[in-house]
């Protein structure tokens, strides 16, 4: 006699909020962690414990506003390829001078 229930996500996530914090949680975690010092998205994905393709949104979201630099690209300590490290510290911003070319 067991019947079969059908899987509602909006009956499951109407009126929690725990969803949106975890978000803004791992969101906060992943800047801190690049605040730190200069990493991969794999090397934030091992300290975390976060996936790295959450990860790479978060990134994308920082640079859209602006909180967020790629300093270089170098093989990475962990998988040895070729990677970005980015940095949320602003101290660490790479300086970018105005071009003295002018328009004419």
């Amino acid at each position: 006699m067991s019947k079969k229930i059908k899987h509602c996500s909006n009956i499951l996530l109407t009126g929690n909020k725990s969803k949106d914090k975890h978000y803004q949680t791992q969101m906060q975690v992943v800047f801190d962690a690049l605040l730190k010092q200069p990493k991969t998205m794999l090397m934030v994905s091992n300290e975390t414990g976060i996936l790295r393709t959450t990860i790479c949104g978060y990134i994308a979201k920082f640079r859209k506003q602006n909180s967020i630099r790629m300093l270089q690209k170098n093989a990475c300590s962990i998988s040895k390829h070729r990677a970005g490290y980015y940095t949320t510290n602003t101290e660490l911003f790479p300086i970018v001078e105005p071009s003295n070319t002018t328009k004419l």
